[in-house]
């Protein structure tokens, strides 16, 4: 049997690992679309390292579209085979990859009126959202812990890990030669405290374990300091500045946290009077989505919800469907909280309403999770004064604050307690995928310490006999 990497092998998008059975099988963990590279993102995009329709079967762990983003487009080249992942991945799934495939048909237009202009002949889409609907009927629902039988020699199984709404480890069980392998990848590892989400749970013993790494090299904060922090930079924000606040977030996982915690305040009576809107069609029908799986909620979500039905709405709480409802946000004067993606700020509404507020001292942007180095977000936050947003140079005047514990990913310590399920002397071998280089040889010797042994942290393009 042999791994190879093919994406986020040194650093963090583009998930893709490929198994190949010596029985010629060959499947595929995650499928995951690079993103924020700029220019260089579309040809990595292209450049799968393998051919589609060659492949028998994707195992998903969740529905991100850094792990799930090329399915449409491998589907587009010939894939017909099957996606095995839980039933709550494939309704994310639905919503996500078609709004993927309308970002592609957008971004794709306007690039092809530039081409144009220069003489150059129009580029196509990755895919359209067409073919992001029609590849959702090779999705394969299945519940957390129930094992299926993918064939004579395959099996598959999901264990929570906590990450997002339907995330799980992909427990796979391989037979060859009467000898049985046992490959656990956990994808993303979400913490051990979520607002809404049950815990990650422990996951069977495996022989060969392939784990991310994104906060290989740091701590989150106490959840509760980071509810305190969010409710200050609110009530410093809008009330003493009487500014705006931009929340830059991911549609689906971050953007419900936030909103959770915001109602909970209302709740409370504890939120300034302030109007509040979540400026994301996507973030709108992914929260459609966490209504229909409340069997993915923990306690404490359940208990609130007796008394207030819905966790995520509340009068001063607008969601922001149309383009022209969205442009209407540049024109309040008033102090308000705009919650927009993308949470990287590399592409979406967030980024009209940055080029509107940055420059303006009274307003804050406040970032809720992880930003690649390379994205805009990132050079914000490094504290850069100048920065480019859709072509203009604008001055940063804002308050940039960060508050990194409403990540969906665990810290160094979260996710090696997480693995410590693990009996290590079975564990005959150990990838560290999904972060960059530095933080990887850190985790590593993290993973060391805690008793994991040959640990490798491979390269795109590396692939590996087990």
């Amino acid at each position: 049997m042999i791994i190879k990497f093919l994406g986020a092998a040194q650093e963090v998008t583009g998930s893709k690992h490929l198994i190949i059975t010596e029985a010629g099988k060959k499947i595929l963990l995650d499928c995951g679309m690079y993103q924020g590279k700029g220019l260089e993102t579309d040809a990595m995009n292209r450049d799968l390292g393998f051919d589609p329709a060659e492949i028998d079967h994707i195992v998903l762990t969740h529905a991100h579209i850094d792990h799930s983003g090329l399915i449409p487009y491998v589907y587009k080249l010939g894939f017909n085979g099957s996606v095995i992942c839980t039933f709550a991945t494939r309704d994310l799934c639905t919503i996500m990859l078609a709004d993927a495939g309308h970002i592609q048909e957008h971004d794709t237009y306007t690039f092809n009126k530039k081409r144009a202009r220069q003489g150059l002949p129009p580029v196509e889409p990755l895919y359209t959202k067409e073919d992001a609907t029609d590849a959702m009927k090779l999705f394969i629902g299945i519940p957390y812990d129930r094992k299926l039988q993918v064939d004579d020699n395959i099996k598959v199984k999901f264990t929570n890990t906590g990450h997002m709404l339907g995330s799980g480890v992909a427990n796979i069980e391989i037979k060859e030669k009467g000898k049985i392998t046992r490959i656990a990848y956990t994808g993303d590892i979400g913490r051990p405290v979520n607002r809404i989400l049950k815990p990650p749970v422990a996951f069977p013993q495996a022989d060969i374990l392939i784990t991310e790494s994104t906060y290989g090299d740091r701590l989150h904060e106490d959840k509760n300091i980071s509810e305190k922090q969010l409710l200050d930079v609110v009530n410093h924000t809008c009330v003493e500045k009487n500014g705006k606040l931009i929340i830059p977030s991911f549609s689906v996982g971050r953007t419900q946290e936030i909103v959770y915690s915001l109602n909970n305040f209302y709740n409370d009576r504890m939120l300034p009077k302030v109007d509040i809107y979540v400026d994301s069609p996507l973030a709108i029908n992914a929260t459609n989505v966490f209504r229909m799986h409340p069997e993915c909620f923990n306690k404490e979500i359940l208990e609130v919800m007796e008394t207030d039905p819905d966790p995520f709405g509340f009068n001063t709480l607008f969601y922001i469907k149309s383009a022209d409802d969205s442009k209407k946000l540049n024109s309040i004067t008033k102090p308000c909280i705009i919650i927009s993606a993308s949470g990287m700020m590399e592409a979406g509404r967030v980024k009209h309403h940055l080029a509107n507020s940055i420059s303006n001292p009274r307003n804050t942007v406040l970032a809720v999770g992880y930003c690649a180095p390379s994205t805009l977000g990132a050079r914000i936050l490094r504290g850069e004064k100048r920065v480019s947003i859709h072509g203009n140079l604008y001055e940063v005047n804002a308050d940039i604050r960060r508050i990194d514990s409403y990540s969906g990913h665990g810290d160094y310590k979260e996710m090696i307690e997480f693995l410590n399920c693990q009996d290590k002397p079975q564990v005959a071998q150990t990838f560290i995928v999904h972060g960059e280089k530095d933080t990887q040889v850190n985790y590593k010797s993290k993973l060391e310490h805690a008793g994991f042994t040959n640990v490798e942290i491979p390269a795109r393009g590396d692939e590996f006999e087990i």
